[in-house]
């Protein structure tokens, strides 16, 4: 794969899995704006990505975020080859849960950093793709929770709904798009050991349940480092006959039927 004079912006590439992206496509020769939620992670990611790159700060569901990162990356590298979508999260703080429970509140905040977000940057990015006539690249992070769900452990009703409609989304814009060589796709990673994911990593139970649910490499938790090879593949200029497509990046999660102690 040959990353020479290309220019990516990640959402959410200042922790975890955006940022071990970011840092695989830099030590492939891609220039790389990452945009994250605080200065802080922000200083950190600038300093590992090295010279040439680019951290900013910024909320992913505010509409002019992802306008002034596009700007930012045109004006520093000249071109933008394609976007990797990261930011969202949980919404269990807000009222997220089983649908029986589920508040008003936790259903729109989780619709809003997961979803919502998303469809700003792609819009944005779609836009600068078709007013610089050329083609690009959008990666969109799923979840394997959108179409393999979990129900005693992973009972997040309005996320496992965002997720789901991520791949609907992005079919539907892959479908639309392909003729102006514009490529959409999704990764769906399974449990993996982030931030977001510390209540269910840290988890005894789960993680003995994880053991047969996604059973590779000893059964644990994926690392950030498990999906550089997927978001390689995809963000490839030379992947260009690939658009519209799901990979679940997830320890055999979707093969397996999980036992419970």
């Amino acid at each position: 794969m040959n990353f020479k004079e290309t220019a990516y912006i990640i959402m959410g590439g200042t922790t975890g899995m955006g940022l071990s992206a970011a840092i695989a496509l830099a030590s492939q020769g891609a220039k790389v704006l990452v945009v994250g939620r605080n200065a802080e992670s922000c200083a950190k990611a600038k300093q590992q990505l090295g010279k040439g790159n680019l951290a900013i700060s910024g909320d992913a569901t505010d509409p002019d975020c992802i306008e002034n990162a596009i700007k930012l990356a045109h004006t520093n590298f000249g071109t933008i080859t394609g976007l990797f979508h990261v930011a969202g999260g949980s919404g269990r703080k807000f009222g997220d849960g089983p649908l029986d429970i589920i508040t008003l509140e936790g259903w729109n905040k989780t619709m809003e950093l997961n979803l919502t977000s998303l469809m700003l940057s792609n819009r944005a990015m779609v836009n600068y793709f078709l007013s610089h006539k050329k083609p690009g690249v959008i990666l969109n992070m799923g979840s394997v929770l959108g179409f393999a769900p979990s129900p005693k452990h992973f009972a997040t009703h309005a996320y496992a709904a965002a997720k789901s409609a991520i791949i609907g989304f992005s079919k539907s814009i892959a479908s639309y798009y392909a003729i102006e060589n514009i490529r959409v796709n999704v990764i769906a990673p399974s449990l993996f050991a982030t931030p977001m994911a510390k209540r269910a990593v840290d988890d005894g139970e789960i993680r003995k349940f994880l053991k047969t649910k996604q059973p590779l490499d000893g059964g644990r938790p994926g690392v950030s480092e498990d999906i550089n090879n997927a978001v390689l593949m995809f963000l490839s200029p030379s992947s260009k006959f690939i658009t519209g497509q799901v990979l679940a990046v997830d320890g055999g999660w979707t093969l397996s039927e999980g036992q419970y102690q």
